[in-house]
Order: C-alpha cells, then sequence, then structure tokens
C-alpha cells in the first residue's frame, strides 16, 4: 500500500512507552512505528511535530451525552464532535439517554444514525438502553427486553446503560434489582459490558432533601449512595458473569470497594471523570459544575487521584451533559445536573496530574486506552501498527486561560470558564486525516468481542 502520511516526534506516547517515533500512515491505518531518523519514501509529505509537542493517539471519550435528535437544542451531532475534535478526542461514544427517543431499540439507534450522518467530525460508536419497558415503549413498571438488546447489539450498539435511580429524564427509566440481574446476565451472554450509573435509590431516598444551596445539595447524595451501589453491582457481576462498569466515581469510598471487588476477581471496571478530579465542594462557583453524583470535597479530590494512580479507577472520560443556560438558572435544587466539559478534558486532566508527578503515559491510559478497550474499539486507544492513524500533536507545557465563548460547543457554558489550564491540542489528524471537520467522521459499526 502507498504512504500517505509520515508523522515524526521527538517524544510519542506509544505502547511501550515514551521515545521518539516516526509514524507512517497508509488507507486511514498505522502501518509502521519506526525510528525517527528512518528513510521516507520519496514524495512521502511528512510532517515534523515541534520540539515543545508530543504525539499522542486520539483520545477515545466513551461517555458522551449528543442529545441530538429531539433536545438538540442541548447539544447536537455537529457541535459535539467539533468540541471533541478541537480536545484532541477522535472517538466518541453516544450515551443513549437525553436524546428523544432514547436509544433502546433497533427504530431508535437508527433515528440516532440518521440525525448522526454526516454532521460528525470524530468517529462515533453508541451505547445502548436496558430500561423497563411496555409494549415496547419504557415504563418503570415494565421489564428489561433481552430481545430487544440482543437486536440492539446486532445492529451496533457497544454495551448497555442503566440506572438505579432516576435518570433526570421520564423517557430513561431506572431499573429494579431484578431487572438489573437480567440486564447483566443479557449482558454476560451478548459479550458487552453493562454500563451503569450507580447510587443507590434506596439511600438516596433516606438523604435529606436538596436545596438551594450547595452543602444540602452534597448532603442529600452522599457517599453511601454510591458505595451501596458498588456493592450491588459486584454481587451482581459475580452471579452472572457480566463485564460491569460504574460510571463517574465521586466518591473514593467507592473506588475502594471496586478495587476489593476487583482483587477478588470480579469482572468490574470503573472511571471518574475531570470534574472531580478538578473541582471541589469547597470552592465550587455556581451550577455550572452540577452534576450526579456531586462534586465532592478537596481531600476525597486527592483520594480519587489516589485511587486513580493505583489502579482501583480505570479511566477517565468527560460525562459531557450539557443543556441550555437557562436550565442551569435557580439553585442547586433545581438547576440541570452536568457538565460541559468534552473540548477540555485533556487539559484539565492533565493539569491536575501533572502537578501530582504523572506522565502523558498516564493520560493516554486513562482516556484513550482503557475507554477504546471498555467499548471494544479495537483499532482506537494507542499510536500502533493497525491502529487507525488518529493523532494528537500536543504542547504540555503551554498554558492558557479557558474562553467560553470559544468553545465548540453548543452553549458556551463551563465550570472551568477563567481558568489557567496547562497543555494545547495543536493538530489532529483522523484516520490520517488532518484537521477533521463535520463530515470527516464515521459511525461505527458495533460486533461483540
Amino acid at each position: 500500500m502507498d504512504v500517505d502520511l509520515v508523522v515524526r516526534a521527538g517524544r510519542a506516547v506509544l505502547p511501550e512507552g515514551t521515545r521518539p517515533a516516526a509514524v507512517t500512515i497508509a488507507g486511514g491505518r498505522i502501518t509502521a512505528v519506526g525510528a525517527v531518523d528512518g528513510p521516507v519514501p520519496p514524495g512521502v509529505p511528512v510532517v515534523d511535530l515541534a520540539d515543545d509537542e508530543v504525539l499522542l493517539p486520539g483520545l477515545v471519550d466513551s461517555h458522551v451525552h449528543v442529545d441530538e435528535p429531539g433536545r438538540t437544542e442541548w447539544e447536537g451531532f455537529a457541535t459535539a464532535t467539533a468540541a471533541a475534535a478541537a480536545g484532541g478526542v477522535t472517538t466518541l461514544v453516544d450515551m443513549p439517554l437525553n436524546a428523544i427517543p432514547p436509544t433502546v431499540d433497533v427504530d431508535a439507534l437508527a433515528a440516532k444514525r440518521d440525525a448522526a450522518r454526516g454532521q460528525v467530525a470524530v468517529d462515533v460508536a453508541f451505547w445502548g438502553g436496558a430500561v423497563p419497558l411496555r409494549d415496547g415503549v419504557p415504563d418503570p413498571d415494565g421489564r428489561v427486553d433481552p430481545g430487544r438488546m440482543a437486536a440492539l447489539v446486532e445492529a451496533g450498539v457497544r454495551g448497555f446503560k442503566c440506572f438505579l435511580t432516576d435518570s433526570g429524564v421520564p423517557e430513561f427509566p431506572p431499573v429494579s434489582q431484578p431487572d438489573l440481574e437480567v440486564a447483566a446476565a443479557t449482558c454476560a451472554e451478548l459479550g458487552v459490558p453493562l454500563i451503569v450509573h450507580a447510587e443507590d435509590d434506596g439511600v438516596l431516598s433516606d438523604a435529606p432533601p436538596a436545596g438551594p444551596d450547595y452543602r444540602s445539595f452534597l448532603a442529600s447524595r452522599p457517599p453511601g449512595a454510591e458505595t451501596t451501589a458498588v456493592l450491588r453491582l459486584a454481587a451482581v457481576a459475580r452471579r452472572t458473569g457480566a463485564h460491569v462498569h460504574v460510571l463517574h466515581v465521586s466518591a473514593f469510598e467507592a473506588a475502594e470497594e471496586i478495587a476489593v471487588a476487583k482483587e477478588s476477581g470480579i469482572a468490574i471496571t470503573a472511571e471518574t471523570c475531570p470534574h472531580y478530579l478538578a473541582l471541589a465542594s469547597e470552592t465550587l462557583a455556581g451550577t455550572a459544575g452540577k452534576c450526579c453524583p456531586p462534586v465532592r470535597s478537596e481531600s476525597n479530590r486527592e483520594l480519587l487521584w489516589g485511587a486513580l494512580a493505583a489502579g482501583r479507577l480505570d479511566a477517565v472520560v468527560s460525562d459531557h451533559s450539557p443543556c441550555p443556560p437557562d436550565l442551569k438558572e435557580g439553585g442547586f435544587d433545581a438547576a440541570w445536573g452536568g457538565v460541559s466539559s468534552l473540548e477540555l478534558a485533556l487539559r484539565v486532566v492533565w493539569s491536575g496530574a501533572a502537578a501530582r508527578g504523572h506522565t502523558l503515559d498516564d493520560v493516554v491510559g486513562w482516556m484513550a486506552t482503557a475507554p477504546a478497550r471498555l467499548a471494544g474499539l479495537d483499532a482506537k486507544g494507542a499510536i500502533a501498527v493497525g491502529r487507525d492513524a488518529d493523532l494528537v500533536a500536543f504542547a504540555p507545557d503551554e498554558i492558557a486561560e479557558v474562553d467560553p465563548a470559544a468553545l465548540h460547543q453548543r452553549h458556551a457554558l463551563t465550570p472551568y470558564a477563567g481558568m489557567a489550564l496547562q497543555g494545547a491540542v495543536r493538530r489532529v489528524w483522523l484516520r490520517g486525516t488532518a484537521a477533521p471537520a463535520v463530515g470527516d467522521g464515521r459511525l461505527l459499526p458495533g460486533g461483540t468481542r
């Protein structure tokens, strides 16, 4: 195959570590990773990274809410994927809720794909939803349908999401304990993960109600809701053999319980998010940082970093969950719970990681390799022969303040406004295409692992 491009870097983050490398690209794939001073075929374009740049694999964000169709005024495929590309994310996996219809059957997945087609600047895959259904319609009093789940996997979803408590939107009801067992057993049979919003509804029901101030909101969603949910999920994973993935861990106590489950051989993994690693309850400025589970204390934040370093947590993903600004108005009891951070995730995480002695190898493991593994995206997440040529030229030492007006997401709303963040995404290649724009991305096929 004719070579299309060679990208050379004095520092490239490879699976075996960071070293100088020349990455050869042909037909959108990486065909060689060789010495930086090796020969280049005549006439082949060469890009040499600057001395202050590091070559990273394109990031994979496995937790993104693109709200199109149905709530496109919240976020859409064109704006979300433009934000992703600007932030060094070359693949995202879309969550099954907040759009209407939710991705709970093959027709809904087709509607999602139809809405996305021709609009995406990066590659996009999809999660399905495991929700109780009655006559094919989401209903809290219905049952999870294994047949519909199997059809969705055949149609391309990468796994299934469920909630153990209210999701925030009525068309995506939570599962009961019996339905949780059915969903997990079905995922085990299908060879895909069950990814779970892990807050126990019983614990939340016993907590005091949220008021308009942050302290009362925090008290309404205590760490025990997460730890109780993790214990339930570990037991279900053990009984069914399912791979259960715990979404957006905010409480370090939950990470400790996940570690215990892992050590006992249970197939459980977990993620946290940039906002839990960067923000803190003591200094949260406003409802732009409201999310569920909530941002907790500074001491909890440091313990989360420790859990990440120790491998108790596997991945860091954005949980980009935008909404129009008017839905963030009012107190913490009324505002929509979601943080918009897709474009800023790499810079936020690198700023905190560098300050704590972590390397870009660590960040790539958390933000590219692990999410790609979770979603079964074997062509993504690493600079290696046979992988897609998704690359990022990143300047790790550059520092700039966040200007919300410069972001590509639909609404200029972020808790990081004015924050000085370290790192800059200078160039991005998607399957060898430089500066990917709307229309360059693909809708990825499914398939079990």
